[in-house]
């Protein structure tokens, strides 16, 4: 999908679980990709490699909300409200991507992602749920982030495009959350 075999695409896979990286390579193979992989503590190390160069980050974190304790014993294992991981890797995000960088964040209703949304606007990051899958238990969400392009000239004109963003957001999340709702 990201191209034809002519760029000069480079695939970097992280991941603190030996099994998760097995799993990775198995799977870039049978798709006839290779990357490299490191296992490591979300992008400990590569900060300086990586520094305002990943065009595209997908992010799986653990995001099943569970006692703090608990984060890094199961792959799924997120912490209070599931966002112990996700917080950490939004501290950095930022950094590590290109000024043209698109962020993939994959979260439950628990994770609260119009607050996740709200953290990244401030960082000046646009964002919108691109998929939606609802089971009995939760719903996910890939939400897709990307750094915003304004006319600077006029503050109120970012105010009024925050403005938008959220209410679009709201909107879409609680007509989603209303149906969760009805699961109970």
């Amino acid at each position: 999908m990201l191209g034809n075999g002519k760029e000069n695409i480079k695939y970097i896979a992280s991941d603190i679980s030996e099994a998760a990286l097995k799993a990775t390579a198995i799977t870039l193979k049978a798709h006839g990709l290779c990357a490299e992989l490191y296992k490591v503590d979300l992008i400990s190390g590569l900060e300086k490699r990586l520094a305002g160069a990943v065009d595209v980050l997908i992010f799986n974190p653990p995001c099943v909300p569970t006692l703090d304790e608990e984060v890094g014993t199961s792959a799924w294992a997120g912490g209070n409200k599931g966002r112990v991981v996700i917080d950490r890797m939004l501290k950095t995000v930022d950094s590590i991507l290109s000024k043209k960088g698109r962020f993939y964040l994959v979260t439950v209703t628990a994770n609260n992602p119009g607050e996740i949304c709200q953290i990244m606007r401030r960082k000046g990051f646009s964002s919108r749920i691109v998929i939606q899958r609802h089971s009995e238990e939760e719903s996910l969400h890939v939400l897709k982030f990307w750094r915003e392009k304004l006319d600077h000239s006029s503050g109120s004109d970012k105010s009024l495009l925050y403005s938008r963003c959220a209410s679009a957001l709201h909107v879409s999340l609680s007509h989603r959350l209303s149906r969760l709702v009805s699961f109970k």
